[in-house]
């Protein structure tokens, strides 16, 4: 299905295991696998496809990935739309000196490495793996908020090493550092402990969102609709396996 996107968030998506094809009306699109993400940002408005490929739907296999949506400040609401592929092998990879973890820097950066990911709004993207047993402590901007979100496994975080599995979000407070933890025994069909660092500069101003679109005023909101029904987003070409559609 084609879906509207207008003035709202970069769109990342971020594939650990399997494949899924991205198209859009801004020309944008590619087809991401094991550790590849797509970084778009819709800026003014598009139309865009994502969908595992017809060969996969068929067979039956499976993928496991993250979507994160990065809200733009105002004054780059109105920029032009933008498509990013970066590689898995591009990413910035680091160890712990105790070579207890492995960090992949997506976006932002990290202790002065820099990742690939090209962002508006000042993010950090980690995905770390953690070994059974070691803890990890980054370095982190104080201006930033910050989270970890587990993707397999079970650990703790913070000073306190409050309890976090598989699925759950931690919020950590003002500082200059997060802790992560990996629980000494991991269920048997995880080994370790995989988890999502995310953190940004938070824009704080107003926010109005309905469907995809996300924006600062209702009546901005109004003016994204009318837009998309009257084909200002542009339109997708036809891709073999995928239907345009609406919200």
């Amino acid at each position: 299905m084609g879906v509207p996107r207008r003035y709202p968030p970069c769109l990342h998506t971020y594939i650990i295991d399997g494949v899924f094809d991205h198209h859009d009306s801004n020309g944008g699109g590619g087809t991401i696998t094991n550790g590849d993400t797509q970084w778009m940002t819709a800026g003014s408005g598009l139309l865009h496809i994502e969908a595992p490929p017809e060969s996969l739907v068929v067979s039956g296999g499976l993928f496991h990935g993250l979507q994160l949506w990065v809200n733009l400040p105002a004054k780059d609401k109105m920029m032009a739309p933008r498509y990013q592929d970066i590689r898995g092998g591009n990413v910035q990879l680091l160890t712990t000196p105790d070579g207890g973890a492995l960090l992949r820097v997506i976006a932002g950066e990290l202790d002065g490495h820099q990742g690939p990911g090209i962002t508006h709004t000042p993010i950090t993207m980690i995905h770390a793996t953690v070994a059974p047993g070691a803890e990890i402590t980054l370095p982190w901007r104080e201006d930033f908020n910050g989270l970890a979100y587990v993707l397999a496994g079970r650990g703790s975080v913070g000073a306190e090493r409050r309890p976090i599995h598989l699925g759950q979000t931690a919020v950590f407070g003002a500082g200059s550092s997060l802790t992560v933890r990996a629980d000494e025994k991991q269920d048997s069909h995880t080994p370790d402990l995989e988890v999502v660092l995310l953190g940004g500069q938070p824009i704080r101003e107003p926010m109005a969102h309905y469907g995809p679109f996300v924006m600062n005023t209702k009546d901005e909101l109004m003016q994204a609709f009318e837009d998309f029904q009257k084909g200002r987003l542009g339109s997708i070409p036809a891709v073999h396996g995928m239907t345009e559609g609406g919200i």
